[in-house]
This record gives structure tokens, C-alpha cells and sequence, in this order.
């Protein structure tokens, strides 16, 4: 997957200025280089996470994914949603989550899956273990990703091996973050150990 910095859309080019100038975020990479992947972000502290690793892919035209609770899919929002890349999921089931975002990207050509990797914005010590699962089922690579806010940074910074066991997994993935001194928008919400 190549990006062409000549043809890029004016919607690319709008979210590039919102993200760099009115944001003041730097792009630290491009999007990760394969059609299909899933994005573990962290730290997600904020709403505002969303929006600058929404503005970030879409500086690039790419369309990525995310997981939203289906509650919040009524009306007019429901529409604004569907068309930033939200998937509609029923948290009340995990495995009925799962399972949906996995049919969802066997079903498509290009999808980058964004993942909060810490499950929610509240603090928390267990992370969630669906990208796991779904990078498994789905035969995809895993990407770190990061949206700091000292210093305003955002990007794609490397791949991330997985091995058959997803609690050590996710234990090393903590520990990659830990290293990295990622501040979240609410620093005391971000909890690796």
C-alpha cells in the first residue's frame, strides 16, 4: 500500500491541516503498510484519542476501523459514525463482538482495525486481549500505535509479534508502552502495570 503525496484528496489534505495545525500533533509515520492489520493504540485516556488517530489515517486517505458500542448507532449520529470508520458492536457479548469484527474484515480487501488496547478511558491494569484473537483468526499483523499529548505525537511505530499465548502477549505489549513514557491527555488514566 502505497500513498501518493500528489493525489491526495482534499479531505486528506484538510485532515492533515486540522491534525498538524489546529491540533499542533505531529505524524511520527505514515499508516502501517499492509491491507489488513489491526492498530493497538494506547495511551486512550480521552475522546479526543479518537479524533487525532481519525485525523491522522484519514491525513493519508485511508479509512480506518474502529469498534463503537452500538448503543450510540441512533439517528443522525449513527450515520456520522458509520461513516468515520465505526463498527457497531454489542459489548454485553464478547466472543458476538469478536466474532462480528472478524466477519467484517474477512469480508473486505483493505482494513485497518484501530483498537484501544486498554479496553476503555477509565484506568485500568488488565488490557483487553480481543486484538489477539482477532489478529489470530484473521492471519494479520499487529501494529503499535501511539497518540501522546507531551509531546503531541501520533503514528504507527513498529510491528508488534504475537505468539500463541495472548497473556504474555499483552504483558510484553504493557511493558513496550511502559518503555516508550507515552502521556495520555489524562496522564492518571493510563496504567501498564
Amino acid at each position: 500500500m502505497e500513498i501518493n503525496k500528489d493525489k491526495l484528496s482534499w479531505k486528506a489534505r484538510l485532515c492533515k491541516f486540522l491534525l498538524t495545525k489546529c491540533l499542533k500533533f505531529e505524524a511520527v509515520s505514515g499508516p502501517a503498510p499492509v491491507d489488513k492489520c489491526i492498530l493497538a493504540g494506547a495511551p486512550h485516556t480521552s475522546m479526543w484519542d479518537f479524533v487525532v488517530a481519525y485525523l491522522f489515517y484519514r491525513s493519508f486517505d485511508y479509512h480506518p476501523k474502529c469498534m463503537i458500542k452500538a448503543s450510540l448507532f441512533k439517528g443522525p449520529l449513527g450515520w456520522i459514525l458509520r461513516r468515520c470508520g465505526g463498527i457497531p458492536v454489542d459489548q454485553k457479548s464478547k466472543s458476538a463482538m469478536v466474532r462480528s469484527v472478524i466477519h467484517e474484515m474477512e469480508s473486505e480487501k483493505i482494513f485497518h482495525l484501530a483498537i484501544a488496547v486498554e479496553g476503555t478511558r477509565k484506568p485500568v491494569k488488565k488490557w483487553a486481549k480481543g486484538y489477539h484473537l482477532i489478529a489470530k483468526e484473521v492471519g494479520c499483523p499487529v501494529y503499535l500505535c501511539i497518540f501522546g499529548w507531551n509531546p503531541r505525537q501520533v503514528g504507527v511505530i513498529k510491528e508488534f509479534t504475537l505468539t500463541d499465548d495472548a497473556n504474555a502477549d499483552t504483558a510484553r505489549m504493557q511493558q513496550e508502552y511502559e518503555d516508550m513514557h507515552i502521556v495520555g491527555k489524562h496522564p492518571e488514566k493510563f496504567i501498564t502495570k
